[in-house]
């Protein structure tokens, strides 16, 4: 196992779930505990412990688990780890914390979403995580490891019970989905390329427009996003393309022919806008390779749109 430096005092940590380089979770070190944020599958567990380990971190030196959202990719593993860390809290939106502690809608959710066998390959035993040991934490929460508060903040769009945590130690904002998919392949120097997630069931375009300019408006130097590492430098650039991205994503799925096909169309209209945005980009990721890295994220968020124009106005 190899830990990478994402930020002062910022560890990432590859959970390897689906592949490499697609789901990081990070290990943030204070004066009084350490903070595990994203959990990753239960299937990944074995490589969060493996990292904490090499750390320098005994099981019971991490007091806290962070996920920002509840859905299984980023939390799907927080049972499983608090068994293994003796002291940690989980701390959770309050509109997702319940799910941990019952995850059995979520389980079903995702099942429906991959199937019942890809689900159980991909994502093992979801354990329920001891009521006792869930913290929520509202707009506006602070969590002090020792010197090092952070700082919790609403952000919706992606999902309701998504927030988003501010670490002014090392002006990063772990964002969780919330600032799109950064995978290095499709990177260029000191450029990422930024596309956005829109998985089911509850994508909220003006809301997510809104979260990407609050997350900008904590004036951070780095972004640790879960999908995938540290995003760092000019910051504007890229939110900029976000936000244009999300409105492409949004049109779309409003000229997506009604009824049968609607699905096909979308993800079609999705895989064309992100080959034309590779290129625009200069990225190295082209073609069949690109549709390979983002052929999970391109599915669910046709899913996702499909979703939306369900049960919005849009539709």
């Amino acid at each position: 196992m190899s830990l990478l430096a994402a930020g002062p005092g910022v560890l990432l940590v590859d959970t390897g779930h689906l592949r490499d380089q697609a789901v990081a979770a990070y290990v943030i070190q204070g004066k009084r505990g350490a903070a595990v944020v994203e959990t990753g599958t239960a299937r990944t567990v074995p490589r969060l412990l493996a990292a904490i380990a090499e750390a320098g971190l005994a099981p019971e030196d991490v007091s806290h688990v962070i996920v920002t959202h509840v859905h299984l990719d980023h939390a799907g593993g927080a049972g499983a780890l608090l068994t293994r860390l003796p002291r940690a809290k989980l701390v959770a939106h309050p509109l997702g914390a319940r799910h941990l502690v019952d995850p059995s809608r979520l389980v079903a959710g995702a099942s429906a979403v991959y199937g019942e066998a890809a689900f159980r390959e991909h994502y093992g035993d979801v354990v329920p995580a001891p009521a006792s040991r869930v913290v929520e934490a509202p707009d506006g929460f602070v969590l002090d490891l020792g010197s090092r508060p952070l700082r919790f903040v609403d952000a919706p769009g992606h999902a309701r019970h998504h927030f988003v945590v501010v670490d002014p130690t090392s002006r990063g904002v772990f964002t969780g989905d919330a600032f799109g998919l950064a995978y290095g392949e499709a990177a260029t120097p000191g450029r990422p390329f930024l596309f956005p997630t829109t998985t089911p069931v509850q994508f909220d375009p003006p809301a997510l427009h809104a979260t990407v300019d609050r997350i900008l408006a904590t004036r951070p130097a780095r972004l640790y996003l879960t999908h995938f590492g540290a995003v760092e430098g000019d910051l504007a650039a890229p939110a900029a393309s976000l936000h244009r991205s999300i409105d492409a994503h949004v049109q779309i799925a409003r000229d997506a022919p009604r009824g049968a096909g609607r699905h096909e169309a979308i993800r079609s209209g999705l895989e064309a806008l992100l080959l034309r945005s590779l290129a625009d980009h200069g990225s190295p990721l082209a073609g069949e390779a690109a549709l390979a890295v983002f052929g999970v994220d391109l599915e669910l968020n046709a899913q996702g749109l499909g979703v939306w124009l369900d049960s919005t106005a849009g539709a």
